[in-house]
């Protein structure tokens, strides 16, 4: 047996492990388990985020057994952890479908995960319910993106910034893969279309899991010494956030002077650390814990009943989990099956409740609507918000700012059923791009 294979085997028997163990309240229904996938790293760079997701996608597989399951059967999770492995998360969705069998797949963090994984979906006609925010430039027809596209989180933070906070000089900042690289180029384009002057726009990458940020954070320091207003617009990933936002605090970086809007930082990345020094900095997304709503107050008593700690927090990827399982739950009782291709006609349009008092649809670009929030990091690692959409937000699965996207529009039902119709040649160039 390959080193390969035994990490293979060991994730899937981990998974099967803990799929027994919460499957015991679907004893009440009847007929042969809806097997669903849960497809996160819960260890490695990205284990800091993802390993609350897998959490609370159990307990809302518990809470709809409790209230009878699925088509009258009971749902059963299988869950594998990735790894933060993007070829062994490919390896284990293709595992999942064809071994495991399961009708449907909640999982991912990073685009690079998700890019990995999508031409096993596409192949093997499953379903992909995938709840980050991420750069868009996307559509396909296998997977369902209940996270925020680009002009629900990036585009509405600058202007936030730009409107509110009198920013005039920009950091991009991120981790050097899919998503920070794509959301940067949309971002600099809208700088650039806004006015903003190239030498005022400054782009860095790190890798996954960087350390070492005394150079990098020196050089931020340097260019918002210039006497106008500069911010940091950050997409830097997993747990390479705490030695960042660490050595900020360590050179004397107030928000107060150079504010720092956060894609990635929530709740969850936040109770890892001292909270103290990031105070006044900001994240853009579209739910926060402190939203006071009685769907939030709910979800909040039974997270942490099921966790068993009134410690752990909510975030915005478990409300997208949250929608997207209930989405996809009513599109199988609509169906009246479990079928992918049923689903996918059947889902398109559903309507169900977020966390924040509004309602989340599925629309024809797989996409779905969301308010978007910026929060104020708090000494208690929880954000106050200062500023939210007046409405509903609709996903856009090709940004506006890119020539060569704003030209496609992305439906999948009848007539265009395509992901990348080209409005200009009026042909569709594939399932994404």
């Amino acid at each position: 047996m390959t080193d390969w294979t035994k990490r293979i085997g060991s994730a899937v028997l981990a998974g099967a492990m803990g799929a027994s163990l919460f499957a015991a309240p679907a004893l009440a229904q009847e007929g042969e388990p809806i097997k669903v996938g849960i497809l996160h790293s819960l260890s490695g760079t990205m284990a800091i985020s993802e390993t609350t997701l897998k959490d609370a996608m159990l307990m809302l597989i518990e809470q709809q057994n409790e209230a009878g399951g699925v088509l009258g059967r009971p749902l059963e999770p299988v869950v594998v952890d990735i790894a933060s492995d993007w070829p062994l998360a490919a390896e284990l969705a293709r595992r999942l479908i064809e071994v495991d069998d399961v009708d449907v797949v909640f999982g991912c963090w990073t685009s690079v995960c998700r890019k990995s994984v999508l031409p096993v979906f596409e192949e093997l006609n499953s379903l992909l319910f995938y709840p980050v925010q991420y750069e868009g430039e996307e559509s396909q027809r296998n997977v369902f993106y209940t996270g925020a596209s680009p002009n629900q989180q990036a585009i509405p933070a600058v202007d936030y910034l730009m409107n509110e906070e009198g920013v005039e000089r920009w950091v991009l900042a991120g981790t050097d893969y899919v998503y920070p690289q794509t959301t940067n180029k949309i971002l600099e384009q809208y700088l650039l279309d806004s006015g903003v002057a190239s030498d005022d726009i400054m782009i860095n990458y790190t890798p996954f899991g960087h350390s070492d940020w005394q150079t990098i954070v020196s050089d931020i320091v340097a260019f918002g010494s210039e006497g106008r207003k500069t911010a940091v617009v950050s997409t830097i990933n997993g747990d390479a956030n705490v030695p960042f936002y660490r050595e900020l605090a360590n050179q004397g970086v107030d928000a107060a002077d150079i504010p720092v809007v956060a894609f990635s930082v929530g709740e969850e990345e936040l109770s890892g650390f001292d909270t103290t020094p990031l105070v006044g900095h900001l994240a853009a997304w579209n739910y926060f814990m402190s939203v006071e709503t009685p769907e939030n107050e709910e979800f909040i008593a039974a997270w942490h009943d099921f966790i068993g700690s009134e410690d752990r927090v909510t975030n915005d990827p478990m409300e997208a989990h949250y929608i997207g399982f209930n989405m996809w739950v009513e599109a199988v009782e609509a169906a009246g099956t479990t079928d992918a291709d049923a689903v996918i006609d059947s889902i398109v349009g559903i309507e169900v409740p977020n966390l924040t008092g509004g309602v989340a649809e599925m629309l024809p670009n797989h996409h779905i609507t969301k308010p978007v929030l910026i929060g104020e990091i708090q000494d208690d690692g929880q954000f106050f918000v200062v500023w939210e959409t007046e409405d509903l937000v609709p996903g856009d699965a090709w940004s506006d700012y890119l020539p060569e996207s704003a030209v496609l529009e992305a439906d999948w039902t009848d007539p265009m059923n395509c992901g990348n119709y080209n409005t200009e040649t009026m042909t569709c160039g594939g399932s994404a791009q």
